[in-house]
């Protein structure tokens, strides 16, 4: 006869113990954007509260770094007969570079836990950008360059109400950009972290720094941020649309996502929903900023600098992939895949819903119309 009891018992044991995991998880993936704390074992004199004036002015400096890093890297990556497309290499470096800070969290935290921040949270925070992502991939979609070619490789449908107009959908463009940027960005997550468990026994971490350091870390970042400013109104008109605009939009959208970050992701645990509102609300302020650059009345040259300083500065840094991988990386498999699907599909969906309206009634073209200063 079997012990039905025995084997409920088991039952319960292994739900607990799943149920134990899960929450470990979950734990770890919402807070990748907290200073190094006590879970670290950092000794509390030593640990950073999220909203220390440390922590949040030094990802000032981050953010100018990676978006400096991600607006130079698309550039020596974009040219004619380029195998790999531009953003292929953002998110990945920027992804590489975030698994080795996530492997170093605790010997940072001992040293100083802003650091941590600055290193993840900001600089690959802000290099790499979940929202030129998914322009990219409505792009493919809806096939922007107006490539021809057969098979799956082009599919071409009417859309109402304008029936006499085919739209030729580069499905296998868009599918690839979608699986090979998230394979991409998981695998270099991975790599990072292991690069940085391998190097962690040969790095030697100064002391904590004194108070006077600390403090001059602290000015530093926020005169730095300052001189974004400064180099936006000194520098030539055409550095503008390039770099400057988008360098005094960075820290905010960068201070944006870390606040959703920390406020959003210990409240809902279903998913990272600090990181998720983060990504969609920048992806469709990006196809926002988008429109109004390709209207067919073009905004004045000063707007459409402004404009493509918020789309490569604020929405750039207020969207991130590094941070989204990492969480991806760490949660349990079905929650994973549930909210690599959610984000996705909410990303194309702001796509659609500001983009497409515009695009096919003719109120807006697909490339830009503006002239830059």
């Amino acid at each position: 006869m079997v012990d039905t009891s025995s084997s409920r018992n088991a039952d319960d044991l292994e739900d607990q113990a799943a149920e134990v995991v899960d929450a470990e998880e979950t734990h770890r993936a919402e807070t990748i954007d907290r200073p190094p704390d006590e879970d670290q074992d950092i000794r509390k004199s030593k640990v950073y509260k999220p909203y220390d004036l440390a922590v949040v002015l030094i990802l000032a400096p981050a953010s100018i770094l990676g978006v400096l890093g991600r607006l130079g890297t698309s550039s020596l990556t974009t040219y004619d007969g380029s195998s790999v497309f531009a953003l292929a290499y953002v998110q990945g470096i920027g992804c590489l570079v975030m698994g080795f800070g996530l492997s170093l969290k605790e010997p940072l935290g001992r040293y100083y836990g802003p650091f941590y921040t600055a290193i993840t949270t900001g600089f690959c925070g802000s290099f790499t950008t979940f929202s030129g992502w998914q322009l990219d991939i409505f792009n493919s979609w809806i096939n922007a360059s107006d490539y021809r070619r057969g098979g799956l490789r082009d599919v071409s449908f009417p859309i109402p109400p304008l029936r006499h107009e085919l739209t030729h959908v580069q499905f296998i463009n868009g599918i690839g950009i979608s699986t090979i940027t998230l394979s991409l960005s998981l695998a270099s997550i991975s790599f990072g972290a292991t690069l940085g468990q391998l190097a962690e026994p040969y790095l030697k971490f100064p002391r904590f720094p004194p108070k006077w350091q600390r403090y001059s870390i602290t000015v530093i970042s926020a005169l730095v941020y300052g001189a974004s400013i400064v180099t936006f109104f000194l520098l030539s008109d055409s550095f503008r649309h390039q770099a400057t605009a988008a360098l005094i939009f960075s820290y905010p959208g960068t201070l944006t996502r870390y606040f959703l970050s920390t406020v959003l992701n210990p409240r809902y645990r279903a998913l990272p929903s600090g990181t998720l509102a983060a990504n969609i609300l920048g992806t469709a302020l990006l196809a926002a900023f988008q429109v109004l650059q390709n209207v067919n009345s073009p905004v004045s040259p000063y707007a459409c600098t402004v404009l493509q300083g918020l789309k490569d500065g604020y929405c750039g840094c207020l969207t991130t992939v590094s941070t989204f991988a990492a969480e991806v990386r760490d949660l349990g498999r079905w929650k994973a895949c549930r909210y690599v699907v959610v984000s996705w599909v909410l990303g194309q969906l702001m796509m659609l819903l500001i983009l497409g309206p515009s695009y096919w009634t003719g109120h807006a073209q697909e490339r830009i119309t503006c002239r830059f200063q």
